[in-house]
């Protein structure tokens, strides 16, 4: 299963150092809990703030108890060291199933 989250920031300062420092920092994280980062990319309109990351969930994981499990562990908080929380204001995540003949399928 895959998975698009699409991280709202605050500012574009603030976009650009999740972008550039903590992002990068979950694909080493991610896969202790069975998640692989394909890429993640930052808005192209001007303004938006926006990351989007691409995600894959190996078999039996569950997304949601992926989210609590990395949310609340020392991983995550290694990943966010010196990132104000508060200056993500919205996360969405879209579930995806890949169709027969898709080159992620």
């Amino acid at each position: 299963m895959y998975q698009i989250r699409i991280y709202t920031l605050r500012t574009a300062e603030a976009l650009r150092q999740y972008a550039t420092v903590h992002w990068p920092r979950h694909i080493t994280s991610m896969p202790s809990f069975g998640v692989t980062v394909h890429g993640f990319w930052t808005e192209h309109q001007a303004g938006a703030h926006r990351l989007i990351a691409l995600l894959s969930f190996q078999e039996g994981i569950d997304p949601a108890e992926f989210t609590a499990a990395y949310l609340a562990s020392p991983e995550l908080s290694e990943d966010m060291w010196g990132f104000d929380i508060g200056d993500i204001v919205d996360v969405e995540e879209l579930l995806l199933d890949p169709v027969a003949g898709s080159p992620l399928a």
